[in-house]
C-alpha cells in the first residue's frame, strides 16, 4: 500500500500493520480505495526497533506497572515518514475529542499521519519532540491506537468528494449542524403497530423539514445537553 501526491494520503504507524487496510478495504471506501480516490501507507514501528528482537518498548521510570514505547524508535519511525505537511497524530484516551469539525478540517487537508500507541502509552518526550497533536475517540480505554485510527480515517475518508457518491447524504447528518440527525423511516408503512409519521408521506417538503428538525432538536435536548447549549448558544 503505497502514498499518492494527488489524492487524500493516511499514514499508518503501528506495531500491528497486518490489521490494515481492514474495515477500509471494503464498501465504499475500499472502492475508493481503489479508484485511488485516497491513499492508504502501513509502516511497522518495529522495522525501528533496537537490537535482535527490534525492542521498541522498556519499563517506565519511577516504577509502576507494564511498558512504555520508547521515545528514541517512535522518533526514528515518525522521521521516516515524509509529512508533506500533513498533520502528526497521537491516538490516545488522554487527546482531545474527536469532533466532526476536526474531521472536517482534516478530510479539506492532504490527509495524516497517525501513530498508533500500545502498552501504558509513548514517552511523552516523543510528543514533546515532534509536536505530535493527540486524540482521542472517547472516554474510554483501547488496548491500542488501531481502532481508533480506522475510526478517524473512515470518519475523514468519507467526506472527500466522490467517495460516497451523493454529498447531500453528509449535508445532514449528526453534527454538521450542531445537532443530532432526525430518525428515517422507510417501507413497509406498518411495522409491528408502528407506522410511518403522516408528516413523511404527506409530499408537503415545508412540513417534512420543519418535522425534521424538531426531531432533531428534541433528540439533542434529550441526549446530548452538552451540544444542545452550544446550539441554543450559536443561535443567539
Amino acid at each position: 500500500m503505497t502514498m499518492s501526491n494527488s489524492t487524500w494520503s493516511a499514514t499508518v504507524l503501528t506495531l500491528f500493520p497486518e490489521m490494515f487496510p481492514g474495515p477500509l478495504g471494503i464498501s465504499l471506501l475500499g472502492k475508493a480505495l481503489e479508484k485511488n480516490l485516497w491513499s492508504l501507507e502501513v509502516r511497522d514501528i518495529r522495522d525501528h526497533g533496537l537490537g535482535k528482537h527490534r525492542t521498541v518498548d522498556d519499563t517506565p521510570a519511577g516504577g509502576g506497572p507494564g511498558m512504555v514505547m520508547r521515545a528514541d524508535v517512535a522518533v526514528a519511525a515518525i522521521d521516516a515518514v515524509e509529512r508533506n505537511n500533513r498533520p502528526l497524530i497521537y491516538l490516545s484516551p488522554r487527546g482531545a475529542p474527536l469532533t466532526q469539525a476536526r474531521v472536517r478540517d482534516l478530510a479539506a487537508g492532504s490527509g495524516a499521519v497517525l501513530l498508533c500507541g500500545r502498552f501504558e502509552g509513548l514517552d511523552q518526550r516523543a510528543i514533546d519532540a515532534r509536536e505530535i497533536e493527540e486524540i482521542s475517540i472517547g472516554d474510554f480505554v483501547l488496548a491500542g491506537g488501531e481502532i481508533a485510527a480506522f475510526a478517524l480515517i473512515e470518519a475523514s475518508v468519507r467526506l472527500i468528494p466522490g467517495v460516497l457518491g451523493d454529498r447531500a447524504s453528509t449535508a445532514e447528518e449528526s453534527f454538521t449542524s450542531g445537532l443530532l440527525e432526525y430518525p428515517h423511516y422507510t417501507r413497509p408503512q406498518e411495522f409491528e403497530g408502528r407506522s410511518i409519521p403522516d408528516v413523511l408521506t404527506s409530499g408537503n417538503h415545508l412540513e417534512i423539514s420543519k418535522f425534521r428538525q424538531g426531531q432533531s432538536e428534541s433528540l439533542t435536548k434529550a441526549r446530548r445537553p452538552d451540544l444542545w447549549t452550544l446550539y441554543e448558544k450559536s443561535k443567539r
